[in-house]
């Protein structure tokens, strides 16, 4: 068994923070972003919800899910749990009995750049899962891997502490420091949307949408 390379976590995001957050579109959220913050490829395997929460970042080996198994002993209430498995697919790096113990000690949902399998069991239940596939063929329980480092999910850096929001859409994540000046741009761009969405039941639409800053 290879050791498992461990940073401290990251200080925790504030609670009222998260709170914001909760009901706000991944499309709006990236919109503010310069369209730039989505984990790309991967998709919902869970019945419904969204995700709100803190990064646990985690990084595998191809197929091999000890560092998995390490993060969720230390994981903390309201952590999201993200992998990087380089978008591996020949293996699932969780299933039904993880998704039982991360649901246990309060994790907020998976988001994992490669396999799960047990997918009826996600498919049952609102605990969020993202993740890039599924099979049935289990994971190596070797190593090596790395806990609480940044890694690279569908293309884009998430760093451990990042915020991460997860809806039909797919996952965004983003710094806890813009979170202030963040939430302020989504509630204008909402605001901007349902005055389109109003000139356009009234039949009065004038073409502005096409001169916001949303495809």
């Amino acid at each position: 068994m290879t050791a498992i390379m461990r940073n401290p976590a990251p200080p925790a995001v504030d609670p009222a923070l998260l709170a914001a957050f909760r009901d706000v579109a991944t499309a709006t959220i990236s919109d503010c972003l310069d369209r730039m913050p989505v984990l790309a490829g991967l998709r919902a395997f869970h019945r419904r919800g969204r995700l709100v929460g803190t990064a646990f970042t985690v990084r595998v080996r191809a197929g091999d899910n000890l560092a998995i198994h390490q993060a969720l002993e230390e994981v903390r209430r309201g952590d999201v749990i993200v992998v990087d498995g380089g978008g591996d697919t020949s293996r699932a790096l969780v299933g039904d009995i993880m998704k039982a113990i991360a649901e246990s000690r309060g994790v907020a949902g998976f988001v994992i750049d490669g396999a799960v399998r047990d997918t009826d069991a996600f498919a049952q239940a609102d605990f969020p899962c993202y993740a890039r596939a599924a099979t049935p063929r289990g994971p190596f329980k070797t190593g090596p891997g790395a806990i609480n480092v940044p890694i690279c999910v569908g293309g884009w850096t998430v760093n451990p502490g990042d915020v991460v929001v997860g809806d039909t859409d797919g996952v965004v994540t983003f710094s806890p420091e813009l979170g202030p000046s963040l939430i302020e741009a989504v509630q204008a761009q909402a605001a901007r949307e349902t005055e389109v969405l109003a000139l356009i039941r009234a039949g009065r639409y004038d073409g502005r949408y096409a001169r916001v800053a949303k495809a």
